[in-house]
């Protein structure tokens, strides 16, 4: 960095930049793969079965004039993660941002909670966050840099209420730990890994929650907030690209809570 202060407006530009995007057709994963674009970032968008809304993501980017494209994988089987790996390294050359957003909810109660509905959960949010860092992680580490941002959860620090959903929790706070790992790891090789845990925000799976239980929504995830609201996909957008760019140079191993302070209390 220059001492020269008319370069802070470059702090955040993430112009030539190579990204991907798992779960990135609707919600979290669409708000921030379009952050991304608007900073200059070319965005791979990586979905496992909404392939048609995935394009229609990367054909808005394409619209802004930044380069996108979808492709399909699982991102809980290591064969998918390595095809869609060498896609994307065909496609842009190199790998500068990974965001491991794609995820899953399978609520139950623990004692009714089946050994599968364990093992789907910990393999789409767990495991598939290790998988596709492991993958793209490699490519980063040859080219000697990059910024892996893990989407992981307030429920990774405590136990939201009122549903019950224990795989999930233990799944989110397991990538807060991967991802303090992996920054340990890999800092030698210029290699960031930060996350953030978003608390209750609108999307169209929460929506279908306040549609369902609006008392839920209203009593206890808004009021539970010290804003006593629930937040936006678009309040997400600020910690990600922060953490993609240079502005985040200094910055590994965190885990930013973006919850309108849900869990001060």
């Amino acid at each position: 960095m220059s001492d020269n202060a008319t370069d802070y407006h470059r702090l955040f530009d993430l112009t030539g930049r190579k990204a991907i995007v798992t779960g990135g057709s609707r919600g979290i994963g669409k708000a921030l793969a379009e952050a991304l674009a608007a900073h200059g970032a070319d965005v791979a968008i990586v979905v496992r079965s909404t392939l048609d809304r995935a394009q229609d993501v990367a054909n808005t980017i394409k619209a802004g004039g930044r380069d996108s494209f979808a492709l399909q994988a699982d991102v809980s089987d290591e064969a998918h993660v390595e095809r869609m790996t060498q896609a994307v390294i065909e496609r842009f050359g190199r790998i500068d941002i990974l965001i491991n957003n794609a995820g899953i909810v399978l609520p139950a109660p623990a004692e009714e909670c089946s050994l599968d509905q364990w093992r789907q959960t910990m393999a789409v949010n767990l495991d598939g966050v290790f998988l596709v860092s492991k993958h793209v992680g490699r490519r980063m580490i040859a080219q000697k840099g990059g910024s892996i941002i893990n989407i992981g959860s307030m429920s990774g620090r405590i136990v939201n209420w009122p549903f019950r959903h224990a795989a999930y929790n233990v799944s989110k706070a397991g990538v807060h730990m991967l991802t303090k790992a992996l920054a340990t790891e890999w800092a030698e090789h210029n290699v960031r890994v930060n996350a953030i845990a978003p608390g209750y925000i609108r999307t169209e799976l929460t929506d279908e929650v306040l549609r369902e239980h609006p008392d839920v929504v209203a009593n206890h995830w808004a009021k539970g907030a010290v804003q006593n609201r629930i937040g936006t996909v678009e309040e997400l957008a600020g910690s990600v690209v922060y953490l993609a760019s240079n502005a985040g140079s200094f910055t590994t191993g965190e885990i930013i809570t973006v919850d309108g302070g849900l869990t001060l209390r």
